[in-house]
């Protein structure tokens, strides 16, 4: 076990990485257990709030991952000022990234339906460092071997393809599989062959005049996200919390002495 974790973790300096995935996770596992006490009036934690102002947690977190980036890049590879810097950009990072869905809507939608992009980036980013950490190299470089590597032509190449597969991909809708693919190869290519998502700019583009793709779209999507859509969100409760539900549409009143 000690030979394995220092010819795997340790001497390819991979253990600053370690350290901000698992830094990282339990900064996102334990901020998810205190916003769920809060929101349930448990436990002694509260809102941080100055008079009227809501500081939220990613505003901490952008400071300890500006800290801890800077600290990485300032500390050698493997020196403990390094490992240090690993931990405090995790921390950071999982403090941001949980409230990645407010950041994106530039609204407090963290219980809500919208939230749960929050969850699934946190999910998607730990298993892509994780991927890294098992050693995958970006765009499928980890399939070729130590001569085709020596071989700069073979490298390019190999990387242009399995990027192109990655971005039409993402053209076709699939964002968690073009993100997979950049370091499983296969996957990238196999979400680029695939019919496109009905509302994707691929399916905009090169469906336009083609009804009958449109329609195999169509259905093919609403078959994936029947079968997929309730396991995933049932493991995003278990993860993040239930969302709040939905209010709905404000109903308008129905004659003028309601209006009054």
């Amino acid at each position: 076990m000690g030979h394995w974790w220092y010819r795997n973790i340790v001497e390819p300096g991979k253990l600053p990485l370690l350290l901000a995935l698992v830094s990282f996770v339990l900064s996102f596992l334990v901020t998810r257990i205190i916003t769920r006490m809060i929101r349930a009036g448990k436990g002694p934690f509260r809102n941080v709030q100055t008079g009227d102002l809501h500081i939220h947690h990613v505003v901490p977190g952008i400071v300890l991952t500006i800290i801890g980036g800077f600290g990485a890049v300032a500390a050698g590879r493997h020196s403990f000022g390094s490992m240090v810097s690993a931990v405090i950009f995790g921390l950071g990072a999982g403090l941001v990234l949980d409230e990645f869905a407010l950041i994106l809507h530039l609204d407090d939608v963290y219980w809500s339906e919208a939230g749960r992009k929050s969850v699934e980036i946190v999910v998607l980013t730990a298993a892509l460092v994780a991927l890294v950490l098992g050693g995958f190299v970006p765009f499928g470089v980890n399939e070729l071997t130590p001569q085709e590597r020596h071989n700069r032509t073979i490298v390019v190449m190999n990387t242009a393809l399995n990027f192109f597969c990655a971005l039409v991909a993402l053209g076709k809708g699939k964002p968690r599989v073009a993100m997979v693919g950049t370091l499983v190869p296969f996957v990238a290519m196999f979400g680029a062959i695939r019919l496109a998502r009905p509302a994707s700019p691929w399916a905009k583009l090169f469906y336009k005049n083609r009804p009958r793709a449109r329609a195999k779209a169509g259905l093919r999507a609403f078959h994936h996200d029947r079968r997929w859509s309730g396991p995933r969100r049932k493991l995003q409760d278990v993860i993040g919390g239930r969302p709040d539900p939905d209010p709905g549409p404000a109903r308008e009143p129905d004659d003028l002495s309601e209006r009054r």
